[in-house]
């Protein structure tokens, strides 16, 4: 009787790919090993989907990798004659991968992912007014929201603005973004998109901790309990509550399918409020981008979502609560403490030429960008530890704070101290014009 042994997988590559496919595949199987094994593993190579399928530029593109090019002129190297030649892009765009996934590609170019570069400048003080340095913001802030790749004076891609996978990159095509961010290279992962951990490389912190609320509440407890009972790898559109998972992850409410509602990759979509803005509005009116949408639709989508585990007046006070939360917001701290700045600004007691460099605007800021959201997000996903100890209860120390400062400077009409040495406010303050258009 023959016993059942386990056999290695080893990958073959006698599957009709052209003679350069395969160069590629061999060279990177010996020179990156490891990127080699992940693509080896992914649903790209078992379609027969290969490294050219993604890297091939056209011969008048501004971004093909000119040093790659060279090593087919290197007769002592494998591969390096002149017939595996083919122009390679380093730089994998969503353009690029809309040859075979055009719907999403079309989705997620419209999301508030794919266009946050547009959102924090048009919103962010700390970009607006130069209060940080160009490397402090490639390190930090681009790193999520994305670099503007651009070519050096040798046609390479600028080491200013690469390596980077943010999620609102502008890349040399045009097209905005760059998928790797969720789906990382080179397995391209649907199931790791899937879990919150893909979510949690940007959204977590003292402004967006989307992660550590998630954590938090019941969805996150259960997760960690049953996760390994999960099936991550089930076929796109067919993730199902209750067969393939016991609560949800962050896309499985924002980006899955379920009943009616289709899968989506506009993140932008099933928001009834815009959370991140200083102002709570609704997704159309907020001014940085404008959704396309009605909140009323787009809140009886996820609504729909929620039904999957819960009743319909579970889901209905929830989101009551949440309207709650969000007038609170609005009209106990946020309005009186704008109407306080803009009456020391009015009065002259505070300088406009720069925020951040008087201790009041630094006190409005995290109002609104810190415990302001943190009160509004854990909320929305049922954290109450955020919601009030790491939220509405640090706001009223916070509002209490800085309206003692403010009312004292009114009343002793004495402006505010302003620091003359701030740290590394060296940043371009001119909006990018490949968003904004040429400065006029």
């Amino acid at each position: 009787m023959q016993r059942n042994f386990s056999t290695p997988k080893e990958f073959r590559i006698e599957r009709s790919l052209t003679p350069q496919a395969v160069a590629c595949i061999e060279c990177h199987r010996q020179e990156t090993p490891g990127i080699f094994a992940d693509w080896a593993a992914s649903r790209h190579a078992s379609s027969n989907i290969s490294c050219i399928d993604c890297h091939l530029a056209q011969p008048n593109d501004v971004d093909i990798a000119k040093k790659h090019e060279q090593y087919y002129d290197k007769p002592e190297m494998p591969f390096g004659e002149r017939k595996y030649f083919a122009p390679i892009a380093t730089v994998v765009t969503p353009k690029d991968c809309s040859r075979c996934h055009p719907d999403e590609a079309q989705q997620y170019a419209k999301s508030k992912h794919a266009n946050t570069l547009e959102i924090i400048w048009k919103i962010d003080p700390w970009l607006n007014d130069g209060m940080n340095s160009e490397i402090e913001r490639k390190s930090g802030c681009y790193a999520c929201h994305g670099t503007i790749v651009a070519l050096d004076e040798n046609g390479e891609i600028n080491k200013e603005t690469w390596p980077n996978v943010g999620v609102g990159r502008i890349n040399l095509d045009g097209s905005l973004g760059s998928c790797t961010s969720c789906h990382t290279r080179h397995r391209f992962s649907t199931a790791e998109a899937r879990m919150p951990e893909a979510c949690d490389q940007c959204h977590l912190g003292p402004d967006h901790p989307q992660i550590e609320i998630f954590e938090e509440s019941k969805h996150g407890t259960i997760y960690h309990a049953y996760k390994d009972e999960y099936n991550f790898k089930a076929a796109p559109g067919t993730w199902t509550a209750g067969v393939d998972y016991r609560a949800p992850t962050c896309a499985a409410c924002h980006m899955s399918g379920a009943s009616t509602v289709m899968t989506t990759h506009d993140v932008t979509e099933r928001l009834s409020w815009e959370l991140q803005a200083p102002l709570t509005v609704r997704p159309s009116d907020f001014a940085a981008l404008p959704a396309d949408t009605n909140w009323k639709t787009e809140r009886d989508k996820m609504k729909k979502i929620c039904y999957q585990c819960h009743s319909n007046a579970w889901t209905d006070d929830h989101y009551a609560m949440l309207d709650k939360v969000v007038n609170e917001y609005n009209e106990t701290y946020f309005k009186p403490a704008k109407q306080m700045l803009d009456e020391l600004y009015e009065k002259k007691l505070l300088d406009k030429t720069k925020f951040f460099d008087e201790h009041v605007e630094v006190r409005f800021y995290e109002l609104w960008h810190h415990e302001g959201r943190r009160a509004r997000m854990g909320t929305a996903m049922m954290a109450p530890d955020y919601a009030w100890w790491h939220g509405f209860y640090e706001l009223k120390h916070h509002y209490n704070q800085y309206m003692e400062e403010a009312r004292h400077l009114v009343e002793t009409n004495k402006k505010a101290y302003e620091y003359p040495d701030f740290p590394a406010a060296t940043g371009n303050t001119t909006k990018p014009a490949v968003i904004f258009g040429p400065k006029k």
